[in-house]
């Protein structure tokens, strides 16, 4: 019988990327999945796709966040598992950005974590078992010119990986964080078509430039972001950890 066999994983960011493929796995190792997300339309075409349930909330919204999980809750059991993978990403030079994209990137790329987190943690705690699993970024283990939010934003997330990961290392509970680098999803080809727009080179040329941080030259794919939560999940003795998937641009 497989450890994930029953237990309920709730992915947030579901419906898309890094998500959907979290999700996938989680539904092939036999785990009862809820995914979250805020497009209720685009959520529930994956949710039938891979034969999950989804809520749908906005996960810088408290109240959204405390009425899907307690929905997921009522309806699939405690939530053994959470992966919180929501989040974006803008690119701007410091100068000239705008106070809204930066609490716009800290609102859903950290306190979206330490929201759905609290609506997840008291479950956990009163089971004495859970897994926590934090999608941050290779962003946040080094800087980056032009994603300061975004870098301060990841940064966090460790940060609150690691506390947690010590706070509740005899609860029965581990916190862990992958950090991939650039990633073959919706969010990078949207970036991919923003560069060659305001820099006039073509696709191409913006995607070389891109992977040219990876030593391997490639796009990450979802797939292998999801083999390592999964593998996280699995793993009682990881806990605190932020391992990077970025095929050795950071070590």
């Amino acid at each position: 019988m497989s450890w994930y066999e029953g237990r309920h994983a709730l992915v947030t960011g579901g419906g898309s990327g890094i998500g959907a493929a979290i999700a996938r796995v989680f539904v092939d190792k036999g785990a009862v999945v809820t995914i979250v997300g805020r497009s209720r339309e685009k959520l529930a075409a994956k949710a039938t796709e891979l034969g999950v349930s989804s809520q749908a909330a906005d996960v810088t919204d408290r109240q959204q966040v405390a009425a899907a999980f307690a929905a997921a809750t009522n309806l699939n059991g405690t939530i053994d598992i959470l992966v919180n993978n929501a989040g974006v990403a803008e690119a701007m030079p410091f100068a000239k950005m705008d106070d809204e994209l930066w609490d716009r990137t800290l609102a859903v790329n950290l306190t979206g974590v330490y929201n759905c987190t609290r609506a997840a943690i008291g479950g956990m705690l009163e089971k004495g078992s859970g897994r926590i699993v934090n999608v941050a970024s290779v962003a946040a283990l080094k800087g980056a010119a032009y994603v300061a939010a975004y870098c301060a934003a990841k940064h966090g997330v460790i940060g609150l990986t690691r506390a947690l990961a010590a706070e509740y290392a005899r609860k029965g509970i581990t916190v862990n964080a992958v950090c991939p680098g650039y990633t073959d999803t919706d969010i990078v080809q949207q970036a991919l078509d923003n560069i060659a727009r305001t820099t006039g080179r073509s696709r191409e040329e913006a995607l070389a430039n891109l992977v040219s941080t990876n030593p391997q030259g490639r796009l990450i794919l979802p797939e292998e972001v999801a083999d390592t939560v999964i593998w996280l999940c699995r793993q009682e003795s990881m806990n605190g950890q932020a391992i990077a998937i970025a095929g050795g641009e950071v070590t």
